[in-house]
Parts: C-alpha cells; sequence; structure tokens
C-alpha cells in the first residue's frame, strides 16, 4: 500500500528547517563585531608601533598598553593636545586636530 500523504508531511516539515539552519548559519555571531573591532584596534597600534620604530620588548608593552586599555575623555585630550603641541598646531587648525583627535 502506497500512502502520499506521510512523505509529502516529511517535505513539508524538511524544507522549513533547512531554510532556518541555511538562516542560522548565514546570520553573523554576536563576538563577530566586537573580533573585527579588535582587529581594527590591533592594526592600528601596530601601525602606531611601526612610525614610532618600537621593536622587542618596548613594542610588546606599547601593543598591550594600546590595545587593552581604554582611554578616558581627559586622558584622550592630554594625549592629543601633546600631539598638537609637538606638532606645533595653533588656532583653528589645532582645535579641528583635536576634534578629530578625541573621536579616534
Amino acid at each position: 500500500m502506497f500512502h502520499c500523504r506521510p512523505a509529502l508531511t516529511r517535505t513539508a516539515v524538511a524544507l522549513p528547517a533547512c531554510a532556518l539552519a541555511l538562516a542560522l548559519l548565514a546570520a553573523p555571531l554576536p563576538g563577530a563585531a566586537a573580533d573585527n573591532a579588535q582587529s581594527t584596534k590591533l592594526g592600528a597600534c601596530s601601525k602606531d608601533a611601526k612610525e614610532k620604530g618600537l621593536k622587542g620588548d618596548e613594542r610588546k608593552t606599547f601593543m598591550s598598553q594600546c590595545a587593552g586599555k581604554k582611554k578616558s575623555q581627559g586622558e584622550k585630550m592630554g594625549a592629543c593636545s601633546k600631539q598638537a603641541a609637538d606638532k606645533g598646531l595653533k588656532g583653528d587648525e589645532r582645535n579641528k586636530f583635536l576634534s578629530d583627535c578625541a573621536k579616534g
């Protein structure tokens, strides 16, 4: 005896289940954005270390401090102000630099 109905039911259940599985596999993982942000941060720190010519233990120390430490707004502004002074920036040019620097 041949029954069409059970086969149709299995197909009707299997298709949505497969679609759900594919949707879950295609969705980004919750930590993926954080990993990408960390990679971006490490890349920027690495570039800064290279520009400063840091090597060995000095580079390791710089990288761990750069990548792991979140600066407060006051610390950011202090560091940005020092950079502006080192570059000899004044007036509007200094203000624009400070604004851009504090955002990054």
